[in-house]
């Protein structure tokens, strides 16, 4: 394995176009607060229906399309499981859905915010490591596509093994009419398209992007007659409540992370598993293992920021390649989003259910171990990695 090139000046401008910031995260969670206060969220589900009816799981998959769909927005985990979760935990209770499975795919899927690009996380590990931010980015989309997938598969098979914690089917209907019920779709595609659009095509940034979403939610709702003051004051008072909530864990990570730099367990920690001389395959169980432990304690940033100086010149004394290991180093930190005492998902989930943070813990277990799963594969099949920056990027 070669390392594949250094990040120049173009890559970095383009990777700090994608930086999500406080404000980016505090608008896209706004955003999520007025579809969840007005008809469009149901409107989402009613056209969504028809279509996703024949799955195993049915509804379900809603949250881990949504997460992935969304991931392409915000590159954040948070922002992700906030806004999803605001429009969707909701419309499943109703509908009877079974409430584990509900928080577990919103959990899960929700850090597909880091995987699936832009990534804050992505532009950090490039700086740290000097990869290209355009080749992380492009490398994370095959891998981001094929993490969906299983989640997809499992919240399908675990529906066939537990029909009676899926509620009936929606009555059958004729074509036309569910072409008809599809048209309540357009208004959420066509602010998905506006505000991805707007970031790809190159006339705002995430932040921007978030703004415009928020202003096309507002259109929307008054368009569709479910804006009023009382329903703008509670997404606004919801929002700023989430928000507020989403920066004391931060802040309290970054004073975690401050005090485990001075005492330098990280770094030791990470020296010692450099002294023990591990094949590849032993290092990445290790590191693995390494990276599990401390997610119970540090933001996935944190982790990358304290630990890259030390880890990656044995990782490159292994001969794996530093693009491949980025993606894997990502997959490892989504693990850490949902392990208790500190994952940041299970946080934001215990905020907007009021459910204890190992009941939600517990939920995402599954969803943790198809993780571990995809780190097997990519290791198995790391064409995942390699395959989409080489095609696209020379």
């Amino acid at each position: 394995h070669r390392k594949n090139g250094g990040q120049g000046e173009g890559d970095q401008h383009r990777g700090g176009q994608h930086l999500l910031d406080a404000d980016g995260l505090a608008l896209f969670i706004w955003m999520g607060e007025i579809l969840f206060r007005t008809r469009i969220s149901s409107d989402m589900f009613k056209g969504l229906a028809p279509w996703t009816g024949w799955l195993p799981g049915r509804l379900m998959h809603v949250n881990i399309i949504g997460c992935s769909i969304f991931a392409a927005v915000s590159g954040s985990s948070a922002a992700t499981a906030a806004t999803i979760g605001r429009m969707t935990i909701p419309e499943l209770n109703r509908r009877g859905y079974d409430p584990m499975m509900t928080l577990g795919s919103l959990a899960g899927a929700g850090t597909l915010g880091l995987l699936i690009p832009p990534s804050i996380i992505m532009i950090v590990y490039g700086v740290a490591a000097d990869v290209s931010i355009a080749r992380l980015f492009i490398a994370g989309v095959i891998p981001g596509i094929v993490l969906t997938g299983l989640f997809m598969l499992y919240v399908g098979g675990w529906s066939l093994l537990n029909p009676g914690r899926v509620p009936p089917p929606e009555p059958p209907q004729s074509f036309a009419a569910k072409i008809r019920d599809t048209g309540a779709l357009i208004p959420v595609v066509m602010l998905i398209a506006a505000v991805l659009g707007s970031i790809y095509v190159g006339i705002a940034t995430p932040t921007e992007a978030a703004g415009i979403g928020v202003l096309g939610s507002l259109v929307l709702a008054l368009v569709t007659g479910t804006l009023n003051w009382t329903t703008f004051r509670d997404s606004l008072f919801g929002a700023a409540h989430t928000s507020c909530m989403i920066g004391f864990i931060l802040a309290g990570a970054a004073f975690l992370t401050v005090a485990m730099g001075y005492t330098g367990i990280p770094r030791l920690l990470a020296e010692w598993i450099t002294t023990m001389q591990l094949s590849p395959a032993a290092l990445l169980v290790a590191l693995t293992a390494f990276f599990v432990v401390m997610g119970c304690f540090l933001d996935g940033i944190s982790m990358v920021v304290l630990t890259t100086s030390v880890i990656l010149p044995m990782v490159q004394r292994a001969g794996i390649d530093l693009l491949w290991f980025g993606i894997y180093i990502i997959i490892v930190v989504e693990m850490a989003q949902i392990t208790p005492p500190v994952g940041f998902n299970l946080f934001v989930l215990q905020s907007m259910t009021g459910k204890d943070i190992f009941t939600i813990g517990k939920a995402s277990l599954p969803f943790f171990l198809l993780m571990v799963v995809m780190v097997a594969l990519l290791w198995i099949f790391p064409g995942m990695v390699s395959w989409l920056p080489s095609m696209m990027i020379g």
